[in-house]
């Protein structure tokens, strides 16, 4: 950037704090124009706000300190700032196009926002300042020059890497090669993930069609702002998401908006060490929800479940147990007897609330109740009979209502 006469280096001087202080304003300026004319951008605040905000403000001051830098003869390049830029908006899916046109406002707003505090004290025709005007569009077009070239470059990067590269740096990260630093560093450049802080796992199984649980859960998480790599094992798909400054609620939620089948989510873990772990955790999760079930659903979540479902042999013991004669009596008793326990202990064992959930009569499920204790030789007021029950209708069609509708 060129450097000032001495008069126009001590007029934007004299006007560097006043131009500083309007960074929030000058933000919030940009953001409303992209939001009413760029359809893209409008997608990305919908769900990525506070990222576009921060990237918004941080590309204004640097264009400004850039400026203010060159009246003092200290500029620095944002170029390496810009590019990355370019990158981040080609792994969204943003249009070129868009990009350019975004940063070009940004020129735009900073220039409106240097003649506004010129004029508000008393300097109606500053001409010093249109010596200044050159060097901000001169900036700007170095700065778009540089966003394209990021873009392009990412776009190429995109393009190297195939299904089977991607496919098989997952299966190394859920194989426990996680713990190589120098694999760790590979697999982040070439996935473009970052995947040395929280990151967390996420298996779908098929859904009852058997296609995808979840339909292009990349692109999903992407237009948020989070990065993830996907692949497939065992018939089901499975991802390693790095959150970044998101939480693991905010990542589940999205993935409930696209999914049409059961989906289990890990533990948050830290690093790529953790990998391996964190996919059983999320696995095990998954496959503790019924077949055709549209839901997602964290390990701790299914904390009961997940035992369950991991120690078949005692599971089926601790029915046997603790549901005794039950299990042999008619169907239709069978099935009116576990409904109503079940209904009984969702209830924080309350005959009349369970009453209310079953639409009857609080005599019936007290006789209903009786009828259990004489079958299974326990007795409804036994804390430890209570638990047991509670587990052992986790391996049979009869859990609590709630879980049943999910």
């Amino acid at each position: 950037m060129q450097r000032f006469r001495p008069q126009v280096a001590a007029r934007l001087a004299e006007l560097a704090p006043v131009l500083l202080d309007q960074l929030d304003a000058m933000t919030d300026r940009m953001l409303d124009v992209l939001q009413r004319t760029e359809p893209a951008y409008r997608e990305l605040l919908g769900h990525s706000e506070q990222e576009m905000r921060t990237s918004a403000r941080g590309n204004l001051e640097r264009g400004m300190r850039m400026l203010l830098g060159a009246a003092s003869g200290n500029g620095l390049s944002s170029r390496r700032d810009a590019r990355e830029v370019g990158r981040r908006r080609a792994s969204q899916g943003v249009p070129l196009e868009a990009v350019l046109r975004a940063y070009r406002l940004g020129g735009q707003v900073t220039w409106e926002a240097l003649l506004r505090v010129a004029r508000s004290g008393n300097h109606e025709h500053d001409t010093l300042l249109l010596e200044v005007a050159g060097s901000v569009w001169r900036t700007n077009d170095a700065e778009c020059a540089a966003v394209a070239e990021g873009y392009r470059e990412e776009q190429r990067r995109l393009a190297g890497v195939d299904d089977g590269a991607r496919q098989h740096v997952l299966d190394g990260l859920l194989d426990g090669r996680g713990g190589d630093p120098a694999f760790v560093r590979t697999a982040s450049e070439l996935l473009a993930v970052p995947l040395e802080g929280r990151l967390l796992a996420v298996v779908a199984l098929p859904g009852p069609d058997g296609r995808p649980a979840i339909d292009l859960p990349h692109a999903t998480l992407l237009k948020r702002g989070v990065r993830s790599v996907w692949g497939t094992r065992s018939g089901a798909q499975v991802g390693i998401v790095a959150l970044g400054r998101k939480s693991g609620f905010e990542v589940m939620s999205w993935l409930q908006s696209a999914a049409s089948g059961p989906v289990g989510v890990s533990a948050v873990v830290d690093g790529a060490a953790e990998a391996g772990a964190a996919y059983r955790m999320a696995e095990t999760a998954a496959r503790t929800l019924p077949a055709g079930t549209r839901r997602v659903v964290s390990i701790d979540e299914r904390l009961p479940e997940a035992l369950m479902s991991n120690s078949p042999e005692i599971s089926s013991r601790l029915v046997g147990q603790s549901l005794g004669g039950l299990l042999e009596l008619p169907a239709d008793e069978q099935d009116v007897l576990l409904g109503t326990l079940a209904a009984f202990l969702a209830a924080d064992g309350s005959p009349t609330r369970a009453a209310d959930e079953l639409y009857c009569h609080r005599n019936t499920v007290m006789h209903r109740l009786r009828r259990i204790e004489s079958v299974t030789g326990r007795k409804v007021t036994d804390q430890r009979s209570r638990l047991l029950w509670q587990l052992a209708l986790l391996g049979t069609d009869h859990g609590p209502p709630a879980q049943r509708s999910a």
